[in-house]
């Protein structure tokens, strides 16, 4: 078959690898038990409200979704007093990355980015002909300053990943006021903010929305999937200038957003218990990865996310098949270029422990 028969640029894409089904791996390994800590999942599961949301709707499934997902867009307004036009709503945080890339990059614009952290951002500029300039990371955090320096005239985007997905750790509210202070106001910055709920009982965590209403070239993406538990169903949104919104709603496609989507994520923003009940939990897992982590002497980066990132002094491939056979997921640093480095979403406490007591064993061996 003709190269030249497929888009030039899909040459340059590395296709994203998600973590292991625990069907997949239940087979693969003759297991009637696996425990996921791959894919940053809410282990409490979806918010009873959004289920019985979708429950509620399933009678409308012959009936074609609301394209603009007005009424979605009209709560979230009220919840962070801004105006549904600042708002768009997309098919999981990774649809939107798509339309972002889609509505700013022409062949040859640039994208600054840190070089670990959410493998989409590059994957979607590279899609439309742009160029992802990777900033490696210093002491495990965005290097501001290294952005700020490779800013030129072909720059359209930079990317901060906040918390940074695969280390956890956030970018404190004065890095990112540096940050904003030295970036042209004619670049858009895209606040990928997936892990927020979970970061904001961090005090130095930085509100962006009030970037946003002095910066209209500010596009802040958030998610449903991880604090509400509603990932299957695929709904994600931003909170940006009218402007912006406009040109979104472009490029993101009739019907991209579900009417369970839509609903699961109405019920979703109407039970708060459900997401302080996550956020407990989440760290409470932590702690107790933290303090074993600490009593065996092994590195990690401190997380405001739903997982964590440790240095288990062993290459990563090897635990990470290890910890398969003994039917626990979780995701292999070596996938960034980070051998010896696990990432480990939060569990249930017997799930971590289960996790931690299968970790120690292999360690040891």
């Amino acid at each position: 078959m003709s190269k030249d028969l497929f888009k030039k640029e899909l040459s340059k894409l590395n296709p994203y690898v998600p973590g292991k089904p625990i069907e997949e791996v239940k087979k693969e390994y003759g297991l009637k038990d696996v425990i996921k800590l791959a894919s940053n999942e809410n282990q409490l599961g979806p918010s009873p409200k959004a289920i019985e949301a979708v429950k509620n709707e399933l009678k409308n499934m012959n009936i074609y979704p609301d394209a603009s997902a007005m009424e979605l867009r009209k709560r979230l307004a009220k919840k962070y007093g801004l105006k549904s036009d600042n708002i768009v709503v997309g098919n999981g945080g990774e649809q939107i990355l798509q339309v972002i890339a889609q509505t700013f990059i022409n062949p040859g614009d640039e994208a600054i980015m840190a070089k670990t952290t959410f493998g989409i951002y590059a994957n979607t500029v590279l899609h439309m002909g742009g160029i992802p300039v990777k900033i490696p990371l210093k002491d495990y955090k965005h290097d501001f300053k290294g952005f700020i320096e490779n800013i030129n005239e072909k720059t359209k985007l930079i990317y901060v990943c906040n918390p940074n997905n695969p280390l956890g750790n956030i970018m404190t509210k004065d890095e990112i006021e540096y940050l904003v202070e030295n970036v042209p106001e004619d670049i858009v910055l895209i606040f990928d903010e997936a892990y927020y709920d979970y970061a904001k009982v961090n005090a130095d965590y930085p509100e962006t929305l009030d970037i946003l209403k002095k910066r209209p070239n500010t596009i802040i993406l958030r998610t449903f999937s991880k604090v509400t538990g509603i990932a299957a169903v695929r709904v994600g949104f931003v909170l940006t200038s009218e402007e912006i919104a406009t040109e979104m709603g472009k490029v993101k496609g009739t019907f991209n957003v579900n009417r369970f989507a839509q609903v699961a994520a109405l019920g979703a923003l109407e039970d708060q218990d459900h997401i302080d009940k996550t956020v407990e939990l989440n760290y409470k897992s932590l702690d107790i990865m933290e303090n074993l982590f600490d009593k065996l002497g092994l590195e990690y980066v401190k997380s405001n996310a739903n997982f964590i990132f440790v240095n288990v002094n062993m290459h990563s491939k090897t635990v990470f098949e290890e910890l398969m056979k003994r039917g626990i997921i979780i995701r292999p640093g070596y996938l960034w270029g980070w051998d010896n480095w696990l990432r480990v979403s939060t569990g249930t406490v017997e799930q971590t422990e289960k996790f931690l007591t299968e970790l120690k064993e292999i360690l040891n061996k």
